[in-house]
């Protein structure tokens, strides 16, 4: 059975164009509505065809609760007027008069969840500008802060452990891996030149925040430690730095191999502190000329990097090579690696544009996709981990944005932050992190990506 829909947008437009639609979603029930095909104005915007299949879901189930849709046409989002976008596609035809109706083709518009946050926590306060952020783990926040300090959160804005010992500004900080489901080992990395490596219990409850000292401290880089990121089984880390080089490092907490000597401190009142292991590097990859200012270890055999001498490299950690250079012609402040196959190549640095690369086409110099809305410097972008289309991007203008690659537009502006966005991770899938110069880790929560 065919129906005309009425919205508010069409009351006062008895000529407008109409388009023949049917609904189609991969969603399961209730949300999923009749399969036949509906007459609809075409000057409906996604939050128009929200209200259209919202009171759809709403005549089969009063008990409905409406809640906002994205949509989708040909695997591309609309992010503009139905009619706009069938004009700017080239499948204008399927427009029409009202009075043509019966005798057009039924244009198919898959829709689903909005992916936008659906509520601000209270932000968790820092002493100084909040650097390095990393939720990878479900249970707990990890944060580093001007003030020298790493911290664990828990919900709620709880501090839970404070992490002591830098004397610089912890730049990056990095969840490397739990030991059964209680000890959890975490790496820091700072402007004093070290890193540093933390083992504590994630599940201890405490009533104030708990320091702990570092059981190791790795040494080597001869300027500031600027990214750190964990081998996929955690046994090493690398770490890029203003000396312009990558470093490898051996997580363990034995003092067995060589390179290893053991320090132990002494306390005011004649005891001794645990022994706190120092380490060297393994190797070192040289090749950037300038500050080494992101790192990720995606996969066991491949690292990548990116520069403020305007590269991304890709380096074989068995071989210690650079396999591959895309030069962009900007500084480059961050890296990520996901969206399909776990193969692209997201970055941004020293202007508004985020780029994608995919180095499994030809001719990878140029991005695939390009995101422009940001107004400052980009310091900050993540994929999301299980999904090909979603990441994030931080921003010095102070917001960060989430995007879809399937349009040009952000999917939503987080407008948290009172000034320069630093850092920026998703946690638990549905929460997108965040910590700035206004010395807040912020938490946005209820995003949907399917």
């Amino acid at each position: 059975m065919d129906m005309n829909i009425e919205t508010p947008e069409d009351q006062n437009e008895e000529n407008s164009r109409r388009v023949q639609v049917r609904f189609k979603t991969k969603l399961k029930p209730p949300q999923k509505v009749p399969s036949n095909s509906i007459a609809i104005p075409s000057n409906l915007t996604r939050f128009g065809l929200s209200s259209v299949v919202n009171n759809l879901l709403q005549a089969v189930n009063p008990e409905w609760k409406s809640e906002p849709f994205d949509f989708l046409i040909n695997g591309e989002l609309v992010r503009m007027s139905l009619e706009q976008f069938l004009l700017a596609k080239g499948i204008s035809a399927i427009l029409t008069r009202m009075c043509d109706l019966l005798q057009e083709k039924v244009l198919e518009i898959e829709y689903i969840k909005a992916v936008a946050p659906q509520k601000e926590e209270e932000p968790s306060l820092h002493d100084d500008w909040v650097s390095a952020v990393d939720g990878s783990n479900p249970g707990f926040i990890l944060t580093g802060c001007y003030d020298n300090l790493g911290r664990v959160w828990k919900a709620g804005g709880v501090c839970t452990h404070i992490l002591e010992g830098h004397c610089g500004a912890v730049s990056s900080v990095n969840i490397i891996k739990s030991d059964g489901l209680k000890y959890v080992t975490v790496a820091t990395a700072s402007k004093d030149q070290t890193l540093r490596l933390w083992k504590f219990d994630a599940e201890e409850l405490v009533n104030h925040p708990k320091k702990i000292r570092s059981f190791k401290i790795l040494r080597g880089h001869k300027a500031s430690v600027h990214s750190i990121a964990a081998e996929t089984s955690g046994n090493m880390v690398c770490s890029g730095s203003w000396d312009c080089t990558i470093s490898l490092w051996r997580t363990n907490d034995s003092d067995a191999a060589g390179n290893q000597v053991s320090i132990k401190k002494r306390k005011g009142n004649n005891q001794v502190e645990e022994p706190q292991l120092e380490g060297e590097a393994i190797s070192t990859l040289v090749g950037h000329t300038q500050c080494v200012s992101s790192v990720v270890w995606p996969q066991q055999e491949t690292i990548y990097s990116a520069s403020w001498d305007h590269s991304v490299r890709t380096w074989d950690v068995e071989m210690g090579k650079d396999l591959s250079d895309i030069f962009c012609g900007k500084a480059l402040n961050c890296i990520d690696i996901g969206g399909e196959g776990s193969a692209l190549i997201a970055a941004g640095g020293s202007d508004p544009i985020l780029r994608i690369w995919d180095p499994r086409k030809p001719g990878t110099s140029a991005p695939v996709f390009q995101f422009s809305s940001h107004n400052s410097w980009i310091s900050a972008c993540k994929w999301h981990n299980k999904s090909w289309f979603h990441l994030i991007s931080a921003s010095y203008d102070g917001k960060v944005m989430l995007w879809d690659l399937r349009t040009a537009w952000p999917l939503s502006v987080i407008d948290s932050h009172k000034d320069k966005v630093l850092c920026a991770d998703w946690w638990r899938g549905d929460s997108v992190i965040s910590g700035g110069v206004d010395s807040k880790l912020c938490v946005s929560s209820g995003v949907s990506i399917q």
